[in-house]
């Protein structure tokens, strides 16, 4: 065992040309070990940054030849003196590329196995195998930049919101199950066999109840579960900025929530966001960009030509027409001569959002060029191309299919034009609040309806009379918070007179019994004052992924699970043995078992 009182000095990214001459104690990792015929030179590496170390072998010949047979990832601690690199052997692109430490005395506290992969960005292992040495993973810069903007984002947050008469509290973990629109994570009783506590999906009833109580303004920052299907921006266990405020309407909403979000964005990364969000409301995003949470960096409007190809005698159009849906496409501006290739690589991306097919329209100098050509007439194709307001080298992509098929094939397929022809700055942020989203929407599938946000959430006061006769017509007192096409925070407004809640409940198959066997609690709380309150939810873990310029949410969280919901470090989920399921009062079902 090492035995040592050193202490030290200075961090290996604190240092500069002014500390020149000092005298330092330094500890950290070793990244590059290079012998120059027994001059030995290491890059040492902490959180804070990397620094050169020298070992000189006519200060210590033996110290040397330890120094050269260190591996790396080895963790030392070295005594010496900053001195300024001798000119030509400066390297600008360290931030202490301008000094080295000539090293006196070295420390070895722990020496490094062969590591199963070198710790370099961009990293060349793949995911599986960075997840399962997740502690090796995490000492890569980019990772614990990324981890420090965290912090930084939630230091920010609680200051703005303690500088905003906030109360920070935190409600249970193990908690009551309610349908709240995705599977529960539950946890067995062992005090209270055959009874299950679930893991919260959002601390939504507590919140609630904490308005009932007469906090006015709450927030948390707090972990919340869900049992679903994962990709890249979701994980089972996942991190909210949750708050809830009452004696407000939607406008608090935006005019504290902007605050919020810029202050994040100048403090964090020092980006100025717009004075004043634009609001969108969900059909004008829908009609426009064919999603809920379009990105505005760019135009490319989705544009409908129904109208105009309304029994043009092209088969397609007219039996899609005929059942209902809609003809409509997007605009590629400057799209130059796009490959076979191309256009069949988007044709059966389209495919993926159930749309049958991609009809192209090349816009040329002289003339215009589509496979429908023979089947509609010029006269037609003219209309269409005036409609897009076209000019040479655009290229219109039509799709005919259901509404709703449109939207999605289209709306992503304008996500995935952009990112391939370049048509946005990634340093931009674009963010927009999308509001009177529909309060309900048909299930198909168990014939009933479905609350599109959650069961909580108000009608516009003007249109509860509609709830009982016209459900499908009734907006939601809901917003989402969208930067970038990414929905980063939804809320609304919540039922605070009991009859309307119990209202919702019923319009959605939630029963008065099953109302009170579920939310009984929060019912009964309703009779008892509750103020008029609202409140929102920001997706912490895809806040930060905006804010560090990350694709996925894994790269912002220190330990995530796979796309399968592994952790492959310590290879959770894992099963118990028989002894604590017996008390318990669970046993597993084996094949024989129905």
């Amino acid at each position: 065992m090492v035995k040592s009182n050193w202490k030290r000095t200075h961090n290996c990214g604190q240092l500069n040309r002014k500390n020149s001459g000092d005298k330092v104690v330094l500890m950290g990792w070793v990244v590059k070990n290079r012998d120059h015929g027994g001059l030995i030179f290491i890059d040492l590496r902490d959180r804070w940054g990397v620094i050169q170390i020298v070992f000189h072998p006519e200060n210590d010949k033996e110290m040397c030849q330890k120094a050269q047979k260190l591996r790396m990832e080895s963790v030392i601690a070295v005594k010496g003196e900053v001195k300024l690199r001798p000119e030509g052997k400066i390297k600008d692109s360290m931030a202490s590329g301008g000094i080295e430490v000539s090293v006196n005395e070295l420390l070895i506290y722990n020496t490094s196995h062969p590591l199963p992969f070198l710790i370099k960005e961009p990293p060349d292992a793949s995911e599986e195998l960075r997840f399962k040495y997740r502690y090796l993973d995490l000492r890569r810069s980019r990772l614990q930049r990324n981890l420090l903007l965290r912090h930084r984002a939630s230091m920010c947050t609680r200051d703005f919101f303690d500088k905003e008469g906030f109360l920070e509290i935190e409600t249970p973990f193990l908690m009551k199950s309610t349908p709240e629109g995705a599977r529960d994570f539950l946890v067995p009783s062992r005090l209270h066999k055959g009874c299950f506590y679930a893991l919260p999906q959002s601390p939504q009833t507590y919140k609630q109840i904490l308005m009932i109580s007469g906090y006015d303004r709450y927030f948390q920052i707090v972990k919340c579960f869900r049992d679903e299907d994962l990709r890249a921006d979701r994980q089972p266990e996942f991190t909210q900025i949750d708050v809830e405020m009452s004696f407000i309407d939607e406008q608090d909403i935006y005019s504290i929530f902007e605050r919020m979000t810029r202050k994040i964005f100048q403090e964090v990364i020092d980006v100025q966001l717009p004075e004043n969000f634009p609001v969108l409301s969900y059909s004008e995003a829908m009609e426009n960009y064919g999603v809920d949470n379009p990105d505005i960096r760019f135009e490319m409007k989705i544009t409908d030509i129904s109208d105009i190809v309304k029994d043009c005698g092209f088969k397609v159009f007219d039996t899609v027409l005929k059942n209902k849906g809609k003809v409509k496409g997007i605009k590629l501006e400057k799209a130059g001569s796009l490959s076979r290739k191309i256009i069949d690589s988007y044709t059966d991306f389209v495919k993926q959002y159930d749309a049958k097919g991609l009809i192209p329209i090349y816009i040329g100098d002289e003339s215009i060029k589509t496979p429908i050509q023979k089947f509609i007439s010029d006269t037609i194709i003219t209309t269409i191309c005036q409609r897009f307001k076209v000019s040479p080298g655009d290229v219109i992509f039509l799709v005919a299919a259901e509404d709703s098929i449109c939207c999605a094939a289209l709306g992503n397929l304008r996500l995935k034009l952009a990112e391939d022809n370049s048509l946005y700055d990634k340093n931009t942020y674009a963010p927009l609040w999308i509001v009177d989203f529909p309060l309900v929407e048909w299930n198909e599938e168990e014939k009933k309806y479905d609350a599109l946000h959650h069961p909580f959430t108000s009608p516009k006061t003007e249109d509860v009379n509609l709830l009982d006769k016209y459900p499908h017509k009734v907006k939601a007192r809901a917003y989402d918070l969208v930067i970038n096409g990414n929905e980063i925070a939804g809320g609304s407004i919540r039922n605070h007179k009991k009859e309307i809640q119990e209202k919702v409940f019923n319009l959605i198959g939630i029963d008065l019994p099953l109302a009170e066997k579920k939310f009984g609690f929060l019912l009964k709380a309703l009779e008892f004052g509750a103020p008029p309150h609202g409140g929102i939810a920001f997706g912490f873990d895809r806040l930060v992924m905006i804010l560090a310029g990350e694709k996925s949410i894994r790269d912002v969280i220190a330990f995530p699970k796979t796309t399968s919901a592994l952790s492959l470090m310590d290879n959770s989920p894992s099963p118990i043995d028989a002894k604590q399921l017996k008390e318990l009062g669970l046993r597993l079902l084996d094949k024989s078992d129905k």
